[in-house]
């Protein structure tokens, strides 16, 4: 498996951590669970700092140009990410949580604000 790392300094954009999380509620999270070669999009941000991002778990790095096929993010915030990296996936663990599942976990899908 292959691990990708996209972040976004948002402070040359219009775009907000809170106009983002509109865009997570009303498209990325249904585009991005149903991407082939996609096993986990966790998105996260620093609200005081701007600073916005994704941690992706793939299949192969072959399927990473997928992401391109559903992504608006760029459009939105005008520019490209200013921090990316590609790793090669050495472990996971999972530990014990309350969550039964990570789907629709998160502060855009729970309507809340940091």
């Amino acid at each position: 498996m292959y691990l990708s790392i996209v972040m976004w300094d948002l402070k040359k954009s219009e775009a907000t951590v809170e106009s983002l999380r509109e865009y997570l509620r009303d498209y990325a999270v249904d585009a991005y669970s149903a991407l082939d070669g996609m096993r986990l999009k966790a998105w996260f941000s620093d609200s005081a700092r701007q600073l916005w991002g994704a941690v992706y778990l793939w299949d192969s790095p072959e399927q990473m140009p997928g992401l391109y096929k559903v992504s608006r993010v760029i459009d939105l915030i005008g520019y490209p990410p200013t921090s990316v990296g590609g790793f090669t996936l050495e472990a996971t663990a999972e530990g014990k949580s309350v969550h039964e599942t990570l789907a629709g976990l998160g502060i855009a899908l729970e309507g809340g604000t940091q």
